[in-house]
């Protein structure tokens, strides 16, 4: 118990979630008596990256680098416009359905935060909406990012625990993340119309589709190639590096080779954090599986729990709690080994619950005191936490009453899974 309460005060006191558990493992080493000691945790640690398939994390990451280079998000923000344009509180919609389109890209809501931020805030401002507004809708839409595919946390989620599909995940998402932003669009046009102008300026459709087009088609090749099991995870994610190399430097020539290293540069540090936090999590799950902890944690929830239903709002309650203060991806290492043979147990769906998962802890990007998201907002906009937080807490609304949506209804979230075979 000592250990638990190591581990959440050096959360607490700002420790990195990687180094916090190192830590706590180092303290639990020098003081129990089990067979703990540095060699076969740093054999845990550097054995739990020893994954072919986590070499599509990088790939990802450096191919929403290279787009966003490429200058993609102009792009993205036209066909959007062409799209929801002339809607009442047109930018507003074309800021949500935007981030629909970016998901496709990066993968990654912070990615999405900050390379539609830095458009979208000014823009949004320029027409007449509240600058604090226009920063809290880019971040609220941005959770659509990685939940809409292909997606970072997906790729780790079916990592994490075995007999998963990545490419069901994939499809299980789809609708989940339409639904996030159709609510988000309803919220929108109804309660925030009035706040800027209501329709954005007229453009050509045609060249907005004909110069959208090929950075649109990247997802449908990433993922059919997937889906019709041409290529693995990781294979698409490599073809999605050579697809951004392409538009940026030899059709829309945004990319210069001299830029390329920086570009690397940046891919590797990101990727680097979550590899450090994905080594740190395999080692102390190689601990907790040695004290059987998570034996010992399943037998009493099937002792306690004997609902699907009262078990997925006791998961939904834990995940918006430890979202207020864990990173996504950290939080579905820790969890999802322990929740997941639980949730088996009583029969649920590997595929609903790994979407009720996924979506649940990605709201943390948004929620105070730890919103990633939120943070980055900030940074694009200037306007203060507390204003975005004021902005973004009806957002939240909606977006939980979407999570409810999709967990007691879960052919919302399995259709598509079934309908391919998965």
């Amino acid at each position: 118990m000592m250990i638990f309460i190591l581990l959440i005060a050096l959360v607490l006191l700002g420790v990195p979630f990687a180094f916090a558990i190192l830590g706590t493992l180092t303290v639990l080493m020098s003081t129990g008596d089990l067979p703990y000691h540095i060699r076969i945790v740093s054999q845990q640690f550097f054995g739990g990256l020893e994954s072919f398939p986590l070499l599509a994390i990088p790939l990802f990451i450096l191919a929403g680098e290279l787009m966003n280079e490429a200058g993609i998000t102009h792009r993205i923000i036209n066909l959007a416009t062409a799209i929801v344009g002339r809607m009442k509180a047109g930018l507003a919609h074309v800021n949500i359905w935007a981030s629909v389109i970016f998901a496709g890209l990066s993968g990654s809501a912070i990615a999405d935060t900050s390379a539609l931020g830095r458009v979208f805030v000014p823009a949004m401002e320029k027409e007449g909406y509240p600058r604090d507004f226009a920063a809290a809708l880019t971040a609220a839409s941005s959770v659509i990012g990685p939940i809409i595919p292909p997606s970072i946390p997906v790729i780790i989620y079916a990592l994490t625990v075995s007999g998963v599909s990545v490419p069901g995940l994939f499809l299980a998402g789809i609708v989940p993340g339409l639904l996030l932003a159709l609510g988000l669009s309803l919220y929108v046009y109804f309660f925030a119309g009035d706040l800027g102008a209501t329709q954005t300026k007229k453009q050509s459709r045609r060249h907005a589709f004909l110069h959208g087009l090929l950075p649109a088609l990247m997802p449908v090749f990433v993922v059919g190639a997937i889906l019709a099991g041409i290529v693995t995870p990781t294979e698409a994610a490599a073809f999605a590096v050579v697809y951004a190399l392409i538009l940026g430097v030899v059709l829309y020539r945004n990319i210069k080779l001299v830029n390329l290293p920086g570009i690397f540069a940046r891919a590797m540090r990101d990727s680097a954090v979550i590899m450090i936090i994905m080594g740190a999590v395999a080692a102390a799950n190689w601990v907790l599986t040695f004290e059987r902890v998570p034996n010992m944690l399943t037998e009493w929830a099937l002792m306690n729990i004997d609902t699907q239903w009262t078990f997925l709002i006791a998961v939904i309650l834990l995940l918006l709690v430890v979202g207020l203060f864990l990173e996504g991806i950290a939080a579905i290492l820790v969890l999802v080994p322990i929740l997941h043979p639980i949730a088996m147990a009583l029969g649920i769906d590997p595929l609903h619950f790994g979407i009720i998962v996924i979506f649940n802890l990605m709201m943390g990007l948004i929620t105070p005191p730890m919103g990633l998201c939120l943070f980055v907002a900030d940074s694009v906009s200037g306007v203060g936490m507390g204003a975005i937080i004021r902005r973004i807490l009806p957002m939240l609304a909606v977006q939980f009453l979407v999570l409810l949506l999709i967990t007691f209804v879960p052919t919302l979230v399995t259709f598509l899974p079934r309908l391919a075979g998965y």
